[in-house]
C-alpha cells in the first residue's frame, strides 16, 4: 500500500524563494547606456582638443620635413633649376658605391665611439670624484659644467689657439720635453684626435653633472650594508653603484650617441671637414653636398642614410642595452 504525505490543512506555507528584485524598466537601462556613451564621447573630444596642437606641431615640424627630405632624395636638383628631376634610387646607389662615402661612414663611426665612450667614462670618473668630497663640490662641478654652455664657435677659437704649433700652449708643452708640436688641425693624422679632445672637453661636464645627481640620490642604507658585510670599494662600485646607475647610463648613452652623430659646429669651425677629408663626418658631408656643392638630392640621400642609421642604433640600444638596466 502506497503512502502519500499530506499537508495538514492548518500548516502555513513557508516561503523559500529569494525575493525577486523588480526589473528596471527598459527605458531606464537605455538611458544609462546613452549617458555612458555621451561621457566617453566627451572624454575623447577633450583628449583630441588638448592633444591636437602638440600633434599638429610634431607633424608639421618633424614628420613633414622627413617626408619632404625622403622625396627630395629621389631627385637630382642643383637648387637653381626650376624643379628637381626624379632619378629614383640613383642617389643612394651612387653614395653607397662611392669609396669616399664609405670612408665618411668609417670616420663617423670612430668619431661617435670615441666621443661617447671617452665622454661617458670621463664623466663618471669626475662625478665619483665630486661625490667623494663635500668641500667645494658645487664650485668644482659648476667649473666642469661651464664648457658645456659655451658656444661651439667660442670653444673652437679657444682650442685653435691652444693647438697652434707656433704660439699656442701645445708649443710650450712640447718644447718642455724637447719635442716639436704636432700640427693638430692641419695634419690628416692629428685632426680627428684633436676634434675628439675638444668635443670630449666640451661635453664631459654635462655627463658628470647628470651622474653626480644620480650618485647623490643612491640609497645610503644599501651602501652601508655592503660596507658592513666587508665589501671593498671596487666590489661596491661594481655590484651596487653601477647597477643602480644603469638607468642614468642608458639615458646618457642614447642622448650622447644622437648628439655625436649630429655634431657639426666644432668641425665647421676648426677643420672644415679637412684636411683631405680626414674629419668629414656624416653631418659635415650632408652640409657640404647640399650647400657647397649644390647637390640637394645627394645631400638628402645622405640625410636619410643618417636617419636610418640613428634609428637602427637607437632600436638596438632599446633592444639589447635596456635589458641590462636595473630600474628601482
Amino acid at each position: 500500500m502506497s503512502v502519500t504525505a499530506q499537508r495538514a490543512p492548518d500548516t502555513p506555507v513557508r516561503a523559500t524563494a529569494a525575493p525577486v528584485t523588480p526589473a528596471a524598466p527598459p527605458g531606464r537601462r537605455s538611458d544609462r547606456r546613452r549617458g555612458a556613451r555621451d561621457r566617453k564621447r566627451r572624454e575623447y573630444l577633450l583628449f583630441a582638443l588638448f592633444a591636437f596642437p602638440n600633434l599638429a606641431l610634431i607633424v608639421v615640424f618633424a614628420y613633414w620635413p622627413v617626408l619632404g627630405n625622403a622625396a627630395l632624395s629621389l631627385t637630382r636638383w642643383d637648387m637653381i633649376a626650376p624643379s628637381p628631376t626624379f632619378v629614383g634610387l640613383d642617389n643612394y646607389v651612387t653614395l653607397l658605391s662611392d669609396p669616399s662615402f664609405l670612408r665618411v661612414l668609417r670616420i663617423t663611426a670612430v668619431w661617435v665611439l670615441a666621443v661617447v665612450g671617452i665622454g661617458l667614462t670621463g664623466g663618471l670618473a669626475l662625478a665619483l670624484l665630486f661625490a667623494s668630497g663635500n668641500r667645494g663640490r658645487s664650485a668644482v662641478s659648476a667649473l666642469a659644467f661651464s664648457p658645456h654652455i659655451l658656444s661651439g664657435a667660442a670653444v673652437a677659437a679657444i682650442w685653435l689657439f691652444l693647438f697652434d704649433p707656433n704660439y699656442g700652449l701645445s708649443r710650450i708643452l712640447f718644447d718642455t720635453f724637447g719635442l716639436d708640436s704636432p700640427h693638430w688641425t692641419t695634419s690628416s693624422s692629428w685632426a680627428l684626435p684633436a676634434l675628439i679632445i675638444v668635443a670630449v672637453w666640451k661635453g664631459v661636464g654635462f655627463v658628470a653633472i647628470v651622474y653626480l645627481a644620480a650618485i647623490l640620490a643612491l640609497p645610503r642604507d644599501v651602501m652601508e650594508a655592503a660596507r658592513l658585510d666587508g665589501a671593498s670599494r671596487w666590489q661596491t662600485f661594481r655590484h651596487i653603484t653601477m647597477p643602480l646607475l644603469s638607468p642614468t647610463t642608458f639615458f646618457l648613452l642614447v642622448t650622447q650617441v644622437i648628439g655625436a652623430f649630429q655634431s657639426f659646429d666644432l668641425i665647421a669651425m676648426m677643420t672644415g671637414g679637412g684636411p683631405a677629408g680626414a674629419t668629414t663626418t656624416l653631418s659635415w658631408f650632408i652640409y657640404n653636398e647640399g650647400f657647397r656643392q649644390f647637390k640637394a638630392g645627394s645631400a638628402a640621400a645622405g640625410a636619410m642614410i643618417m636617419f636610418v642609421l640613428l634609428m637602427v642604433v637607437t632600436v638596438l640600444q632599446m633592444r639589447f642595452v635596456e635589458k641590462k638596466v636595473h630600474y628601482r
